[in-house]
């Protein structure tokens, strides 16, 4: 940023006689309204880093930097003491530069049309219709579930028809047929029933699912009673459905009786936050929150938590996707503030991980709907930027690949992927000039030394295109012998390199960077982004070969296949004739010539 605070020497100097002591820090614009609070271990430290050099601050930092005239501090005893006090000044506050949370949502109702043939649905504001209105719900996600579970267990129609204007006019629809619905419509069911299922849906609605069983319950005995037992069938269908239904809340369940689940998405200068609440088992409840992007995922997440829960009773467990920056002083106060112990726990197997990627997809949702992006690919772009460790999302990723027979005819291959889509447009081919004898090594290290070559030679373009711009980051396909080859350029020009490592199925394992290996999990989205990457870099540096390999190539294409060696070359051109007769070949015609697993392997890599 080109701009500087001209009271930058003053709040430097002032900042240097801060006590190295635990605190908090108030940020003051020229008017004295406080536009940041903050709290630190110890003042000077913290205080002093925002005033010394800026280009070191993150963008959003150095807007906050700009517009401090002054700050005041308060001394504490601890830096939990400091956490308190810092919560309890934005929550007074609301300073700009804090994450500040606006839900996604307003308030919602029930709307009771009454009438003879009455009618319920959720609206977000009071009309002037004339109908009861119940409410406000904050939840628009639980009273929405509840109104479909009454309306399938009473069999109110889900349709526009208006009753009884529309009666007799139709033939029932499917619903009536899945006997989801008692279809008025035609004339199935009369007036006086119809109205008491509404009034008892309204009531399910209201009183809750128990209160809905001991009702239907005490019908259906006392209609037996009475010897009525069309009547007694059909409150123990109600009753039937109304179990069915609330089992299926259930699904998505979790062994804890109560917990919340959080995970983040992040996509150029916006991040979501989505957390899923879950109450006796069951999911009850979900939010999402848009805010701007903050650098450090650790402190935005440490943010987000002590602004969700200072207006939220925190449950016992808090499962989130990332590290927390100040994880068990932030416990400790929301445990305080409960009364009860709560932990905060990033989970990496089995049912809790399972549900943080449900959480992560769900915040990438909404932040793709939030910023006009396809939803799967910003959720992978966020998830991959977090494996990696990037500070934002990847927006252009170009991937390569070295493929050659024996030494012979070797290329290299790049491929680009936009927005985490493929642009084939923007693939490049290389013959390999300088490395010899299958070094894919040095192979890969003269393919990139030439695109940045090539990035020099077109930078100061006035329409730069191509070669002319430098990816997000690079993947490269194979492992730390690529990576190493390669990592000294790449550093150089600052762009992010990963090379993609495959089991011995031949399938993508895992990322390997300069601090190791990151596994992929298959339920992750991030592993079909990069799994797509490697099939595609290797299809297009591959048909690359095969294409300058032409008619010569025939048995160094073979010869590719795993269980393929020359006499098997041999063979099968004996059998089969030529190249595209064997891609045409069926497992079975394979069989013929060569054992049933090679023949897999040969059906597999043309098909």
């Amino acid at each position: 940023m080109s701009e500087q605070n001209p009271k930058i020497a003053y709040l430097r100097e002032k900042a240097n006689k801060l006590p190295l002591m635990p605190g908090v820090y108030l940020m003051k614009d020229k008017s004295g309204k406080i536009i940041y609070v903050g709290k630190a271990k110890k003042l000077k430290n913290r205080v002093v880093s925002y005033f010394r050099s800026q280009k070191d601050l993150p963008a959003k930092v150095q807007k906050m930097v700009l517009h401090v005239d002054d700050f005041d501090y308060i001394i504490c005893q601890s830096e939990y003491e400091a956490l308190v006090l810092e919560c309890s000044q934005i929550k007074l506050h609301k300073p700009k530069y804090n994450i500040l949370l606006k839900d996604d949502r307003g308030y919602s109702y029930l709307k009771y049309t009454g009438g003879d043939w009455p009618r319920l649905s959720v609206v977000f504001r009071k009309d002037n219709s004339g109908a009861k209105f119940y409410g406000p719900y904050y939840s628009h996600f639980v009273i929405k579930n509840a109104l479909e579970a009454a309306t399938k267990i009473y069999k109110l129609p889900e349709c526009s028809l208006s009753f009884p204007k529309d009666i007799g006019k139709s033939r029932p629809c499917l619903n009536y047929h899945i006997g989801r619905c008692s279809a008025p419509c035609a004339g199935k069911i009369s007036q006086a029933e119809f109205e008491r299922n509404a009034r008892q849906a309204l009531e399910f609605i209201k009183n809750g699912a128990e209160s809905a069983k001991k009702e239907l319950t005490d019908l259906m005995r006392q209609a037996a009673d009475r010897l009525d037992f069309e009547a007694a069938a059909k409150y123990r269908d109600k009753l039937k459905a109304l179990n069915s239904s609330t089992q299926k809340q259930k699904v998505v369940a979790s062994s804890n009786k109560e917990q919340d689940v959080i995970a983040l998405a992040f996509y150029e200068d916006k991040m979501a936050f989505a957390v899923l609440e879950f109450k006796n088992h069951a999911l009850c409840d979900y939010r999402h929150f848009l805010i701007d992007n903050q650098d450090d995922k650790e402190d935005a997440r440490a943010e987000f938590i002590k602004r969700f829960y200072a207006t939220h009773q925190a449950p016992p467990y808090i499962f989130i996707d990332g590290k927390v920056k100040d994880r068990e002083l932030i416990e400790k106060m929301l445990g305080d503030k409960a009364q009860k112990k709560v932990q905060i726990i990033t989970p990496k197997i089995g049912e809790k991980d399972r549900l943080i990627d449900m959480a992560h997809l769900n915040a990438g949702e909404f932040l793709a709907k939030a910023v006009g992006k396809k939803t799967a690919a910003t959720a992978a772009l966020s998830e991959l930027a977090s494996l990696l460790g990037l500070s934002k999302p990847p927006k252009v990723i170009e991937s390569y690949d070295i493929s050659h027979t024996g030494g012979e005819n070797a290329v290299g291959g790049m491929v680009v992927f936009r927005d985490g889509v493929k642009s084939p447009k923007d693939y490049r081919k290389f013959i390999i000039k300088t490395a010899r004898g299958g070094d894919d090594y040095a192979a890969t290290a003269e393919v990139l030394r030439r695109r940045f070559e090539e990035y020099e030679k077109h930078k100061n373009d006035i329409n730069p295109g191509g070669f002319a711009r430098l990816p997000d980051l690079i993947l490269l396909d194979g492992g730390k012998g690529q990576l190493s080859a390669v990592l000294p350029l790449c550093q150089r020009y600052r762009v992010p390199v990963f090379g993609m490592v495959k089991d011995s199925r031949h399938k993508t394992r895992a990322i390997v960077g300069v601090q190791g290996e990151s596994a992929l999990k298959q339920t992750k989205s991030a592993y079909n982004l990069v799994y797509s990457i490697q099939e595609e870099v290797h299809r297009f540096a591959i048909t690359f070969h095969r294409a300058r390999s032409g008619k010569k190539g025939v048995q160094s294409v073979l010869l590719e296949i795993q269980g393929v060696g020359e006499g098997r070359v041999r063979a099968l051109l004996k059998r089969f004739k030529s190249l595209s007769a064997i891609q045409r070949a069926t497992v079975e015609e394979l069989c013929a010539v060569v054992p049933k697993n090679v023949a897999e392997n040969i059906y597999n890599f043309f098909n």
